[in-house]
């Protein structure tokens, strides 16, 4: 399945319509000015949608239906950090100090698991991206429509993979700022 809403593609409308609307700035076209303006915001959305991802229980799905299981270290990680987090609480309230250690340790080690997960995802992302687009592109020039219909939807399953650790990064690192 090939995805026409890629970031590069959305950077050179983004770009063709500004140009677009200088010259009918320039020239006093609104036609120009309003198709120009059309255009960048077609080109917007379109890298909106390229950097969309939705999380669900144990992956992700793109704007463009490919889906991503995480890697086992995110969701075992996210687990053992609610886990450590309800200890180290539970352990506060009750002045229990040994089960408020061992969950503060348990929250720890899954942050760090989650971050194991997450980079894994990335790397294994953007390499089966390259590997997708690299191999469509073989495919196309030779005219082999299976395989280029395979390495689209590798290129759309790394593409969502990728997306989908960088947004969880993301987060954690707006967190963090936060605290």
């Amino acid at each position: 399945m090939a995805d026409n809403s890629s970031t590069l593609k959305s950077y050179i409308d983004s770009a063709t319509g500004a140009a677009q609307n200088a010259l009918g700035n320039l020239t006093g076209n609104t036609g120009d000015q309003v198709k120009g303006e059309a255009r960048k915001d077609k080109a917007e959305a379109e890298h909106d949608l390229s950097h969309a991802t939705a999380k669900v229980p144990g992956g992700a799905i793109s704007g463009s239906g490919a889906f991503s299981k995480d890697d086992p270290n995110r969701t075992e990680g996210s687990y053992n950090q609610t886990m450590g987090s309800a200890k180290e609480t539970l352990g506060g309230l009750i002045g229990n100090e040994s089960l408020k250690a061992s969950g503060r340790q348990q929250n720890l080690e899954g942050q760090q698991q989650e971050a194991k997960g997450q980079l894994n995802d990335l790397g294994s992302g953007i390499a089966n991206r390259a590997q997708g687009a690299i191999g469509g592109a073989v495919a196309g020039l030779t005219g082999d429509e299976r395989g280029q219909a395979h390495y689209d939807e590798m290129r759309a399953e790394g593409k969502t993979q990728q997306r989908s650790a960088e947004h969880d990064i993301q987060k954690q690192a707006e967190a963090e700022r936060r605290s």
